[in-house]
C-alpha cells in the first residue's frame, strides 16, 4: 500500500506532542488505535474514508510511535486521552468530529463521546463494547476473570513485568499476539481444545500461549510487521502498557458518569472470535440503554480482534454507511 502521499503532522497538546497522519478534506473523522498498534492500523480506512469526502486523521495515541511518551503512570488515565482528542480537534481548526476507536481506542472513543458530545457528535467503537463505569472495581473483576490463572490485564499491572517479556524478542512477540488473537489464530486454539490467549498460568508468560503462523496471513504482511516493530523499537512499550495500569483510576474518575448513556449516534463492530466481544455479551445486551441512538451492532463471522485489518472491506462499508447517515 502506498502511504507516501499522506500528510504527517505533530501538534502540542496538554504538554505532549501528538503525532497524526492526515488525508482528505471535509468533515473530520478521528481514528484512535489500540494496543499494541499505531496510526498504521487504520491504513485501509484512511484512503477509503478520504475518498468519500472526509478529512481523516489517525493519531499515534500518547505513549506510541512518534507521539510523546510521558513517564508517569497517571499520565495515561482516560481523562488525559479524552483531553488529547478534544485539544487535537481544536488544533486542527475544527469544532467537531466523528471519533472511531479500536481496542483501547474504543473506550477512548466511547469516553470522548460520553464526556464531550458537543465535540464528538458521533462515535464508532470496534472490538470493545461500551460499558459504563459500574459498581465493581476493575482490578477485582479481572482477578475473577482469571480464576486460577492470571487475566492478561492483571498481568500487565506491574511496571516492567510485561516489558521484560516483550523485549526478549519484540518481533516474535508482536507476530505472536497479532496471529494468536486473530480469527485464524483463535479458530486454531479453539479447535485444539486448550486454553486460549488471555490468561497466564502461574509463573508463566503471556507469550507461552502464543502460536505462530507458518507464513504471515494475507491481512498482515512482513512489511506491515516491519512497520510495527520499528515503531515500538522507537517508543518502547511502557507508555502503551501504562494505559492498562489506569483501569482503577479511570473507574474512580468516571464514576460520576457511571449511569450516563452515550446519546450521540453510535456504531459497534466486532469479531465473532474476538475476546472482548465474547466477554462483552452483557454489555452488548444493554446497548438499548447505554447507546440509545445505536445505528448498528455488527459482529463479523469468523473475525478476530484486529477487525479493521482482518476485514477492511466490510469495516469500510459499515463505517462509510454510518458516516453518510449521521452527516446527511
Amino acid at each position: 500500500m502506498d502511504i507516501t502521499g499522506w500528510q504527517h503532522g505533530t501538534v502540542a497538546v496538554n504538554d505532549i506532542d501528538l503525532h497524526y497522519v492526515e488525508s482528505g478534506s471535509g468533515p473530520l473523522v478521528l481514528l484512535v488505535h489500540g494496543f499494541p498498534e499505531s496510526w498504521y492500523s487504520w491504513r485501509h480506512q484512511i484512503p477509503a474514508l478520504a475518498a468519500a469526502g472526509h478529512r481523516v486523521v489517525a493519531i499515534d495515541v500518547r505513549g506510541y510511535g512518534r507521539s510523546s511518551v510521558p513517564t508517569a503512570v497517571e499520565d495515561y488515565r482516560m481523562l488525559r486521552h479524552v483531553a488529547d482528542n478534544v485539544a487535537l480537534v481544536a488544533a486542527l481548526g475544527e469544532r467537531e468530529a466523528v471519533v472511531v476507536g479500536h481496542d483501547w481506542g474504543a473506550p477512548i472513543a466511547w469516553a470522548s463521546a460520553q464526556l464531550r458530545p458537543d465535540v464528538f457528535t458521533a462515535v464508532a467503537g470496534l472490538s470493545v463494547p461500551f460499558a459504563p463505569s459500574g459498581p465493581t472495581r476493575p482490578s477485582d473483576a479481572f482477578e475473577d476473570m482469571g480464576g486460577e490463572e492470571e487475566f492478561y490485564i492483571a498481568y500487565f499491572q506491574q511496571p516492567g513485568r510485561a516489558e521484560a517479556e516483550i523485549s526478549d524478542d519484540v518481533r516474535r512477540w508482536l507476530r505472536g499476539i497479532y496471529w494468536s488473537i486473530s480469527g485464524e489464530g483463535m479458530a486454531e486454539q479453539l479447535a485444539a481444545g486448550g486454553p486460549v490467549v488471555g490468561t497466564i498460568a502461574p509463573g508463566g508468560r503471556m507469550d507461552d500461549r502464543f502460536t505462530h503462523p507458518e507464513r504471515m496471513p494475507d491481512w498482515l504482511t512482513e512489511e506491515d510487521l516491519d512497520f510495527y516493530v520499528a515503531e515500538f523499537s522507537r517508543s518502547g512499550f511502557t507508555g502503551a502498557l501504562h494505559r492498562y495500569r489506569n483501569v482503577d483510576r479511570d473507574w474512580e474518575d468516571l464514576a460520576v458518569w457511571g449511569h450516563a448513556p452515550i446519546r450521540v449516534p453510535s456504531l459497534f463492530i466486532g469479531g465473532e472470535l474476538d475476546g472482548p466481544v465474547m466477554w462483552g455479551q452483557r454489555a452488548m445486551a444493554r446497548f438499548d440503554r447505554t447507546l440509545p441512538d445505536l445505528r448498528g451492532c455488527h459482529v463479523l463471522p469468523g473475525c478476530g480482534h484486529w477487525v479493521q485489518q482482518e476485514r477492511p472491506a466490510e469495516v469500510n462499508e459499515l463505517l462509510l454507511g454510518f458516516l453518510a447517515e449521521v452527516r446527511s
